[in-house]
């Protein structure tokens, strides 16, 4: 047997894979953390890409407006922000004209102590508050003939700086760059307009053709953020790069890291085994379901996939959660979405889209009548799931293990 560990939540899960059946355990070519975050940092913002240096950018009395990632995404913007905010300092810019703007795209508000976590020593220093959806203003008309309307706050500021971290995306090829303003800070049927585009066949993990990706970059244009900051983090969440300047090249140049740590051709399999990493990534089923797109593309058609995902926050849309609830069969439920896009009840669509090619046990805290209108089925541990995959795909079934799903592009070989 060979015991693997799976994160789940802030803990974890051990599964325990026959050697004989196991056909590989899907890692990243890992990249070890820099030996000094705040030195890899302060480097990125004196040697920016295709760019002056951020104080150079900028001038006293600037109104300026620095976004970052909410709590569901795992950038440590609390270690890069001191720097950032001194170095808008050197450039002259007062705290006191300095917004924080957490990007919530479609997601729920922060919290109060959540705003103390994503801001560290930072907090009190200079105002921070979140997005609003639903306060935005018409900044253009992207080629895909969407009008682009943007949180306020950013349209209305002198000087946009975006921050992320950047990892593969299961519609929008990457995160990171100025997705931090599309879909990050924009209006609710900015957002749905642009992830309506999923259904094209090129909204696919790893691509920059995506046109999802492409009309952010076209908000680049018409929004001008004026410097970028994004870090690459490695499975243990240690930074391993930060690239910093033109939003556009320093984000291609972030990608390349990417690509070198978190893509792997492996066989199919029978079984496939997933965690979405732990927390944030699984904080609730909205984020955890990348993972399970991320294993969908080496599980044989007819075979299985175990998700480990401890969604403390059950679905984590409203939305969502109504299209679960109507869901009647598992065909129309996958065809939903090409009848009428709706944001977060696409969530719905892709997971019926998936369970249609695979069976797909699920250990989370989900409620069980929940994970079922999913077309998912509960079980209490990956070991359970496991037990019974094998004694339905027979002794000689082959098991691949993807222990950090939400990070991990697995390609057939």
């Amino acid at each position: 047997m060979t015991i693997i560990s799976l994160k789940y939540g802030k803990g974890h899960f051990d599964v325990d894979v026959p050697e004989e059946n196991l056909a590989g355990i899907i890692l990243p070519e890992e990249l070890a953390g820099v030996p000094d975050e705040v030195a890899e940092i302060r480097r990125a913002l004196e040697n920016p890409i295709g760019s002056q240096r951020l104080r150079e950018k900028v001038k006293p009395g600037m109104k300026v407006a620095v976004i970052i990632s909410d709590v569901t995404r795992p950038v440590p913007s609390y270690k890069f922000l001191p720097m950032l905010l001194d170095e808008l300092n050197a450039g002259g810019v007062q705290d006191s004209d300095i917004t924080v703007v957490v990007a919530l795209g479609s997601h729920r508000k922060s919290t109060p102590e959540e705003h103390k976590a994503l801001m560290g020593q930072s907090y009190g220093r200079v105002r921070c508050i979140d997005q609003d959806k639903y306060d935005a203003k018409y900044v253009g008309t992207s080629s895909f003939g969407h009008r682009i309307h943007v949180f306020r706050e950013i349209v209305d500021a002198d000087f946009v700086v975006c921050t992320g971290n950047i990892e593969y995306h299961y519609f929008a090829g990457y995160s990171g760059g100025v997705k931090a303003i599309l879909p990050g800070c924009a209006s609710h049927d900015t957002i749905q307009n642009n992830h309506e585009m999923m259904r094209s066949p090129k909204a696919e993990t790893g691509r920059i053709d995506s046109p999802i990706r492409v009309e952010i970059d076209e908000v680049y244009h018409m929004v001008k953020p004026g410097f970028l900051l994004d870090v690459v983090l490695n499975s243990r969440k240690e930074i391993v790069a930060v690239v910093a300047g033109d939003p556009i090249q320093a984000h291609r140049k972030g990608i390349e890291y990417v690509d070198r740590m978190y893509s792997a051709k492996v066989p199919v399999a029978d079984i496939v085994i997933t965690s979405a990493g732990g927390y944030p990534k699984d904080i609730n089923m909205y984020q955890a379901q990348k993972a399970m797109d991320n294993a969908k593309h080496v599980v044989k058609q007819g075979g299985t996939m175990i998700m480990v995902a401890e969604c403390e926050e059950c679905l984590g849309n409203d939305v969502f959660a109504c299209w679960v609830d109507e869901a009647t069969t598992i065909e129309e439920q996958a065809a939903r979405m090409d009848k009428k896009f709706e944001l977060g009840g696409h969530k719905a669509s892709v997971i019926a889209r998936t369970a249609q090619k695979c069976e797909i046990f699920l250990v989370s805290k989900i409620p069980d009548e929940t994970v079922r209108k999913m077309f998912l089925k509960p079980v209490k541990t990956p070991q359970e799931a496991l037990d019974a995959a094998l004694k339905k795909h027979g002794p000689n079934a082959k098991v691949l293990v993807s222990p950090y799903g939400g990070m991990m592009l697995p390609k057939p070989a």
